[in-house]
């Protein structure tokens, strides 16, 4: 009988050292993969997430993400390891990861087989509902390529950020679009079933709205200060300078985007200049 209880507790002590190992090993594959490169739609409910359905597989051409102990790499204008001396801040944290089926690789090529080197954009957003039922709409498997959305972050109210895509990889956070940047119109044909998309080369990055902002009208009572200051943190990592950050209304084409709204852009500007990797 003690032989019996003594066998008992011996396994009990080693499924949970099985587990604690497990844990170690999952946290320490999410800091690998994510910590270093931490940087970075409306219409009522689902219809508020945009989808580009380019999903077809393609050869990636994303930066190589350094280590956070690295010095600064710049490719293609994303993501590098920014001086984070000033301000002191840093907002929460965590990671509910898309469904592999709604995102992709990045396209070396367009689909008529032209090369695509376009410069990194950053695309605001804004949830309409609540993150959970933005991430319920990306965990979800979606096989068809119409179905398919996503950000790479969404910033809480209280400020936290939520990764959900990997910056390398493409998600699908605006359909039919096109950015008018410094160097003219900016888009990507990546599948010829779908209008050409900013996609390939977009960062996106969404707001949760506040719960007056459930709805499809105009504008609505805005994001919190905390959102702004997690915004400015998230984009101070990246090298994606000022004139090429943009809202999802901007860049769409569909003419059914009017997202993020109730955008304080000076507010924002005010967080971000903070940052040493953005003073003059």
């Amino acid at each position: 009988m003690g032989d019996s209880r003594w066998s008992k507790i011996r396994l009990y002590v080693g499924a949970f050292c099985l587990a604690m190992l497990a844990t170690i090993v999952l946290a320490t594959t999410y800091k690998t993969v994510f910590e270093p490169q931490i940087v970075a739609t409306t219409a009522v409910g689902a219809a508020a997430i945009a989808t580009d359905g380019d999903s077809a597989t393609a050869t990636t051409n994303a930066a190589e993400l350094p280590p956070a102990e690295s010095p600064p790499v710049v490719e293609n204008g994303f993501i590098y390891a920014a001086d984070q001396s000033t301000p002191a801040f840093r907002p929460p944290e965590r990671v509910a990861l898309a469904d592999p089926s709604n995102y992709g690789e990045r396209f070396t090529v367009d689909a008529n087989g032209n090369p695509l080197n376009q410069d990194y954009i950053a695309v605001l957003h804004e949830t309409v509902w609540s993150a959970d039922s933005a991430i319920n709409t990306f965990q979800r498997h979606n096989p068809q390529d119409e179905d398919q959305s996503s950000y790479h972050t969404i910033i809480d109210r209280d400020g936290t950020v939520i990764y959900i895509v990997p910056p390398e990889k493409r998600a699908f956070g605006a359909g039919n679009s096109v950015f008018d940047g410094p160097n003219g119109p900016e888009t990507a044909l990546t599948n010829p079933n779908f209008p050409p998309s900013v996609n390939n080369f977009a960062y996106h990055i969404s707001l949760v709205t506040p719960s007056d902002g459930q709805n499809n009208a105009p504008n609505h009572s805005g994001y919190t200060d905390t959102q702004y200051q997690s915004l400015a943190w998230l984009i101070a990592q990246t090298t994606i300078p000022e004139e090429r950050i943009v809202t999802h209304a901007a860049v769409d084409r569909s003419e059914t985007r009017q997202d993020p709204r109730s955008f304080n852009w000076p507010h924002f500007l005010e967080y971000l200049n903070q940052y040493p990797s953005r003073q003059a």
